[in-house]
């Protein structure tokens, strides 16, 4: 996925996909979850607080203190009004994400990335028993 260009709402490898639909399409193709296509604008956190994005998420995986993340979990920021930016989990520090600004998908790194360290973020596990 690492280069594939940003694109809102899209899921293809090498093609496009957007921050949401990163973590959906992995996880999906490693049948972790079934396929989710939900329905949402490119600036929807900088309007709502509903914290919708964590209500899809919660739907599959749950919370956990960054202590006990690994690789694979799921690290969701604060973006505007609600949680709305998430980055699969490598090592932490180390996430990969899709990102406007970089043009794709990135290697970015939680603690040392001011757009990342600078927000408040919480960590998720997918679980099969939820």
């Amino acid at each position: 996925w690492e280069g594939t260009p940003y694109h809102h709402r899209a899921r293809l490898r090498g093609v496009g996909v957007d921050c949401a639909m990163l973590p959906a399409a992995v996880y999906e193709a490693v049948g972790l979850i079934p396929r989710v296509e939900p329905d949402y604008s490119p600036q929807w956190m900088l309007h709502r607080d509903e914290e919708q994005f964590l209500g899809w998420v919660t739907r599959f995986a749950r919370e956990i203190p960054r202590e006990t993340v690994g690789p694979g979990d799921l690290a969701i920021w604060k973006y505007g009004r609600c949680y709305s930016h998430a980055a699969i989990v490598i090592a932490l520090p180390e996430v990969l994400h899709a990102v406007i600004r970089g043009g794709g998908v990135v290697r970015g790194n939680a603690d040392r990335d001011e757009e990342l360290r600078s927000r408040p973020v919480k960590f998720f596990t997918l679980s099969e028993d939820q």
